[in-house]
């Protein structure tokens, strides 16, 4: 089973309309992902289209279309603690809808749950975990992307140095965190803190063909109990990997300033003192800067019950670099479902159709572009300050290891 536990829906900022029930289901079938988090539980409007939508299984799962959902949201507090302001995205899981009205009824006391699908809570996260847990046992939480500099638990600009900065005696109580798609599991290694959570991968998806960059692999399905379970015993045997983004793709890997199109590696930003060698203002820092300065181990370190991960690049993607076009072209889309409907889902494609079958089936400057993201064989230009990495298969120059910054 693949797992999507990160998505938004159309109530969200910056979200694609089409981010409605129907069609998260239809481009679930297509990426071969079997389990999808909802969302955005808090905002009323889309609530209602759940409960609309959805069709109740038991044992915390509801179902669309042959596609099992579970009920979260992501939120966003933004509070002082330690004499500094923090912004940190946490993701909430419930069981069922009745708990969900109780989050909801709780939450709502310290913010506008209907101006957005990411609703802005003045609200320390431990005091809401902490209540949280007394609402239900069977709530758990997820620290989202935990690297970013902005919005994270160990983020550059409003994060936290530890886990007990944050959570005090709460910090054994939740039991993973998200990795984000500019970190993947081997940088997170690095820091012996993290080594007793379970690290996740998801897609953030703000619309439907973004979902599946990053997800987690069950060997079979889970309902929302099994699930938690299996995330809080970090079960080696029913957790298979994650599929990562490459981490350089992410749009803050590196540091850097956008106005000024600056890029830096983390060394690169430490010998100009972290300011702009353009316009001498700070640098937004990244994420690989953020985990060099905090971790105590050296690169390469794997802990012994380290959940494996695999490196991918979307689909639509490897088309539209093999066609030498964009994206979202109708030509990509259209060979984009065509295949997907001759192999099964676009992860069948990635991960296991032989490449000789995609060369009888497609152009085979796809075939060979999809067998170089298999082997890691591609050339990235990191991405930085919210600008996302740029991906070349078929580039000839390789980058310098500086431009990497590769774990």
């Amino acid at each position: 089973m693949i797992a999507d536990l990160h998505i938004h829906s159309r109530y969200s900022r910056a979200t694609s309309k089409e981010m409605i029930i129907p069609k998260i289901a239809e481009y679930a079938k297509l990426k071969g992902i079997g389990m999808v988090a909802t969302g955005d539980f808090t905002h009323p409007e889309w609530l209602k289209e759940l409960k609309r939508n959805l069709k109740d299984t038991g044992n915390g799962i509801y179902e669309y279309n042959g596609v099992k959902f579970i009920l979260n949201v992501e939120v966003n507090n933004i509070y002082t603690k330690r004499g500094k302001l923090r912004r940190l995205h946490i993701l909430i899981f419930a069981p069922d809808f009745s708990t969900v009205d109780k989050i909801n009824e709780y939450l709502g006391r310290y913010g506008k749950l209907a101006s957005d699908g990411r609703p802005i809570l003045s609200l320390d996260v431990y005091d809401m975990f902490k209540v949280l847990l007394d609402i239900s046992p069977d709530i758990f939480i997820i620290p989202a992307h935990i690297w970013t500099p902005w919005f994270s638990l160990f983020g550059a600009n409003s994060g936290f140095d530890s886990l007990e900065e944050c959570f005090g005696d709460l910090q054994d109580k939740f039991f993973a965190v998200e990795t984000g798609l500019s970190s993947d599991p081997a940088m997170n290694w690095l820091w012996s803190c993290l080594d007793k959570y379970t690290l996740v991968s998801n897609s953030d998806a703000h619309s439907p063909s973004r979902l599946g960059r990053e997800v987690n692999v069950f060997k079979e399905d889970l309902n929302y109990y099994q699930l938690r379970d299996v995330l809080k015993n970090k079960d080696k045997e029913k957790f298979l990997y994650t599929i990562e983004f490459y981490p350089q793709e992410g749009k803050y890997h590196f540091d850097g300033h956008r106005k000024c199109g600056v890029r830096l590696s983390p060394k690169e930003a430490r010998f100009n003192n972290n300011l702009c060698p353009v316009c001498s203002r700070n640098l937004t820092i990244g994420v690989l800067h953020r985990i060099e300065a905090l971790s105590d181990r050296d690169e390469g370190y794997v802990p012994d019950d380290a959940i494996p991960y695999k490196r991918l690049i979307p689909l639509e993607e490897v088309i539209a670099e093999a066609k030498g076009c964009g994206r979202d072209t109708v030509g990509v889309k259209n060979e984009y479902r065509r295949l997907c409907n001759i192999f099964g889902n676009e992860f069948e494609i990635l991960l296991n159709t032989p490449i000789d079958e995609l060369k009888s089936n497609t152009e085979e400057k796809i075939a060979i572009a999809v067998d170089r993201v298999r082997r890691g064989d591609v050339v990235i230009n990191p991405g930085f300050d919210g600008e996302f990495g740029k991906v070349k298969i078929f580039e000839e120059e390789k980058p310098k290891e500086s431009q990497l910054g590769l774990f």
